[in-house]
């Protein structure tokens, strides 16, 4: 539903139809006293933190991530709207129209059963569920949607605020519900989903930014997080390969397989002489992970086993 990604403690992920499917508590930005105070260089703490406070910054950084979403869209013109951005069969239009949808749902709104007509790009059934709030709303005005999207965020965000939930592991609300969704998954993943757009706007319209702000380190980070399963389980390199990836200023990550094969996280100063080091900026990386085309490798400094290192990058796609 949207954009999902998620992985384990120990690097592993699995793929389902919305995406890559949590197997366990992502990582918040630090949060103390009712707002998001990144650490030097991190957007994440350990998920062992104070189950309430984890999922209160899960709320900050969604909203510093609508903030920013809303501000982009309220600057767009009438002919901007209609761009077609990185994701197939969408426009900027259908990114605005997508989010006021899922948005919608989280305050009790009804899903539309429409019909999607022809749309290759829809190939299963949680692809047809996310067509159809775009379908529904294709015609709106987009002033209209924006001030929409404006409206249902602010009043789920003092829902929030008023009453903040404390438990992980409630039933998530309304359809992230009965996908199987829990409490933290459904906090965790909607900063990730609004930030993700947001940038498929500003690309689309040719307005670059939101790259140095806490959602989009905390996006890049949940993303990090998978490439132990990318190394592991799609590159699938010989027991004892290490692989370190550098994105920006966000802390390095450290993979080694083990001998049953899987890539496990590792401290980077564990990893010695790496067998393969990625490095490349927040939003090269973010593309490549996000599946936003094919991965721009002159973005990229590989260096020890390039043909290792090359594999990585152009398996990264963890979203649909």
């Amino acid at each position: 539903m949207g954009t999902t990604v998620e992985g384990r403690a120990d690097g592993r992920a699995r793929l389902s139809t919305g995406g890559v499917q949590p197997l366990g508590p992502p990582r918040p930005p630090h949060y103390a006293g009712g707002h998001v105070h990144p650490s030097p260089g991190t957007a994440e703490v350990p998920s062992d933190t104070d189950p309430a406070a984890r999922l209160a910054s899960y709320v900050d950084v969604w909203w510093a991530a609508v903030e920013d979403f809303l501000a982009v869209a309220s600057s767009l013109t009438p002919e901007e709207w209609q761009r077609p951005t990185d994701l197939p069969g969408w426009t900027a239009h259908d990114v605005l129209a997508h989010l006021v949808h899922l948005e919608s749902l989280t305050v009790g709104g009804e899903h539309p059963e429409v019909e999607i007509g022809d749309a290759p790009h829809v190939r299963n059934d949680m692809g047809r569920f996310t067509e159809q709030g775009v379908v529904a709303l294709r015609d709106a005005d987009p002033t209209a949607l924006v001030a929409e999207l404006r409206s249902t965020t602010q009043r789920r965000y003092e829902e929030l605020r008023a009453h903040p939930p404390t438990d992980p592991a409630v039933t998530a609300p309304g359809a992230f519900g009965l996908i199987g969704w829990d409490t933290e998954t459904f906090l965790g993943n909607r900063p990730f989903d609004v930030w993700m757009h947001e940038q498929d706007l500003r690309r689309a319209v040719r307005r670059p930014g939101g790259l140095d702000g806490l959602p989009a380190a905390y996006c890049a980070q949940r993303l990090l997080r998978s490439v132990p399963f990318v190394v592991g389980k799609r590159v699938k390199p010989a027991p004892g390969t290490s692989v370190v990836v550098e994105v920006g200023a966000l802390p390095p990550v450290g993979v080694l397989v083990g001998e049953d094969g899987r890539g496990r996280p590792v401290p980077v100063e564990e990893v010695g002489s790496p067998t393969a080091t990625l490095r490349t900026d927040l939003e090269a990386f973010c593309l490549a992970s996000g599946g936003r085309g094919e991965p721009d490798l002159a973005r990229w400094e590989l260096t020890g086993d390039e043909e290792l290192a090359r594999r990585v990058v152009t398996n990264l796609a963890v979203t649909p």
